[in-house]
Protein backbone atom coordinates (compact mmCIF):
# COMPACT_ATOMS: atom_id res chain seq x y z
CA UNK A 1 0.00 0.00 0.00
CA UNK A 2 2.89 2.22 0.67
CA UNK A 3 4.03 2.48 -2.61
CA UNK A 4 1.04 2.51 -4.23
CA UNK A 5 0.91 5.56 -2.50
CA UNK A 6 4.13 7.06 -3.04
CA UNK A 7 3.19 6.34 -6.67
CA UNK A 8 0.21 8.41 -6.60
CA UNK A 9 2.06 11.37 -4.90
CA UNK A 10 4.79 11.01 -7.72
CA UNK A 11 1.87 11.64 -10.00
CA UNK A 12 -0.12 13.99 -7.79
CA UNK A 13 2.96 16.30 -8.10
CA UNK A 14 3.69 15.96 -11.36
CA UNK A 15 0.17 17.17 -12.10
CA UNK A 16 1.12 20.04 -10.03
CA UNK A 17 4.27 21.04 -11.62
CA UNK A 18 2.83 20.38 -15.16
CA UNK A 19 0.05 23.14 -13.81
CA UNK A 20 2.36 25.16 -12.59
CA UNK A 21 4.18 26.25 -15.99
CA UNK A 22 0.40 26.57 -17.42
CA UNK A 23 -0.47 28.92 -14.47
CA UNK A 24 1.50 31.54 -16.15
CA UNK A 25 3.34 32.57 -13.46
CA UNK A 26 0.57 31.83 -11.45
CA UNK A 27 -1.95 34.47 -13.03
CA UNK A 28 -4.54 31.74 -13.99
CA UNK A 29 -6.60 31.03 -11.26
CA UNK A 30 -7.83 27.48 -12.49
CA UNK A 31 -4.20 26.54 -12.85
CA UNK A 32 -3.12 28.22 -9.61
CA UNK A 33 -5.68 26.04 -8.21
CA UNK A 34 -4.73 22.81 -9.55
CA UNK A 35 -0.95 23.83 -8.43
CA UNK A 36 -1.92 24.17 -4.86
CA UNK A 37 -4.04 21.09 -4.90
CA UNK A 38 -1.83 18.96 -6.76
CA UNK A 39 1.44 19.62 -4.38
CA UNK A 40 -0.61 19.61 -1.04
CA UNK A 41 -2.32 15.79 -2.43
CA UNK A 42 1.15 14.76 -2.82
CA UNK A 43 2.47 15.94 0.37
CA UNK A 44 -0.11 13.99 2.35
CA UNK A 45 0.10 10.68 0.17
CA UNK A 46 3.98 10.95 0.28
CA UNK A 47 3.31 11.89 4.10
CA UNK A 48 1.31 8.42 4.84
CA UNK A 49 3.38 6.50 2.73
CA UNK A 50 6.11 7.38 5.66
CA UNK A 51 4.05 6.81 7.78
CA UNK A 52 3.30 2.86 6.57
CA UNK A 53 6.70 1.69 6.16
CA UNK A 54 8.70 3.28 3.47
CA UNK A 55 12.50 4.64 4.43
CA UNK A 56 12.41 8.95 4.25
CA UNK A 57 15.77 9.13 2.13
CA UNK A 58 14.17 5.96 -0.11
CA UNK A 59 10.99 7.30 -0.61
CA UNK A 60 12.12 10.77 -1.13
CA UNK A 61 14.58 10.19 -3.74
CA UNK A 62 12.20 7.92 -5.61
CA UNK A 63 9.37 10.55 -5.31
CA UNK A 64 11.67 13.38 -6.51
CA UNK A 65 13.57 11.57 -9.03
CA UNK A 66 10.75 10.16 -11.13
CA UNK A 67 9.07 13.35 -10.70
CA UNK A 68 12.22 15.10 -12.06
CA UNK A 69 12.47 12.75 -15.08
CA UNK A 70 8.66 12.70 -15.76
CA UNK A 71 8.57 16.69 -15.99
CA UNK A 72 11.51 16.47 -18.28
CA UNK A 73 9.79 14.12 -20.58
CA UNK A 74 6.67 15.82 -20.22
CA UNK A 75 8.47 19.47 -20.70
CA UNK A 76 9.88 18.05 -24.18
CA UNK A 77 7.06 16.13 -25.31
CA UNK A 78 4.09 18.44 -24.52
CA UNK A 79 5.49 22.02 -23.96
CA UNK A 80 8.15 21.97 -26.76
CA UNK A 81 10.89 22.00 -25.12
CA UNK A 82 14.62 20.49 -26.27
CA UNK A 83 15.72 17.16 -25.46
CA UNK A 84 19.30 16.73 -26.01
CA UNK A 85 21.64 13.97 -25.72
CA UNK A 86 22.88 15.24 -22.28
CA UNK A 87 19.46 15.49 -20.66
CA UNK A 88 18.46 12.29 -22.28
CA UNK A 89 21.84 10.77 -20.51
CA UNK A 90 20.95 12.56 -16.82
CA UNK A 91 17.09 10.91 -16.78
CA UNK A 92 18.65 7.78 -18.34
CA UNK A 93 20.60 8.12 -14.62
CA UNK A 94 17.58 9.60 -12.79
CA UNK A 95 15.86 6.45 -13.98
CA UNK A 96 18.53 3.71 -12.93
CA UNK A 97 19.24 5.50 -9.85
CA UNK A 98 15.56 4.73 -8.83
CA UNK A 99 16.01 1.31 -9.59
CA UNK A 100 19.00 0.81 -7.95
CA UNK A 101 17.56 2.41 -4.39
CA UNK A 102 14.61 -0.24 -5.16
CA UNK A 103 17.16 -3.30 -5.27
CA UNK A 104 19.15 -1.70 -2.38
CA UNK A 105 15.91 -3.12 -0.64
CA UNK A 106 14.59 -1.18 2.61
CA UNK A 107 11.05 -1.83 3.57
Amino acid sequence: MAWILLAFAIASEVLATTALKLSNGLTHIGWTIAVATGYITSFVLLARALKLQLEMGTAYAIWSGAGTAAIALIGATLMGETLTPLKITGILLIIGGVIVLNLAGGH
